[in-house]
């Protein structure tokens, strides 16, 4: 585990630049992941892979999130470090469920 207190700048798909703080590295599984929180402050922090070019690359995969997530919340010095994870698309899915069972009903008066 490496302990960072860098900033680096972040170019979005759209072409619009953000900032992270580097609130840590850390191995898991043989791979480098980045947990990366946005400067502006009060927002979730992100895992990145670290590829071996050192480009950054989006965790997509839910079962990698999954490993990096537990293995930072194994480590007690980030007990306070709340992750972006795939809860909000989950709860988003149910929704989208739900809408779609309704779709299908109708009320009888």
């Amino acid at each position: 585990m490496t302990k960072h207190r860098e900033t680096i700048s972040l170019v979005d798909d759209q072409g619009n630049e953000h900032d992270f703080n580097i609130v840590d590295v850390i191995e898991v599984a043989e791979r480098r992941y980045a947990i990366l929180q946005p400067a502006e402050g009060g927002e979730e922090a992100v895992i990145f892979r670290v590829e071996d070019d050192e480009t950054l690359t989006t965790v997509e995969d839910d079962e990698e999130f999954a490993r990096v997530a537990a293995a930072l919340q194994d480590l007690e010095e980030y007990d306070e470090v709340e992750l972006a994870d795939d809860d909000e698309t989950d709860e988003d899915e149910e929704d989208e469920e739900e809408e779609e069972d309704d779709e299908g009903v109708t009320e009888e008066e």
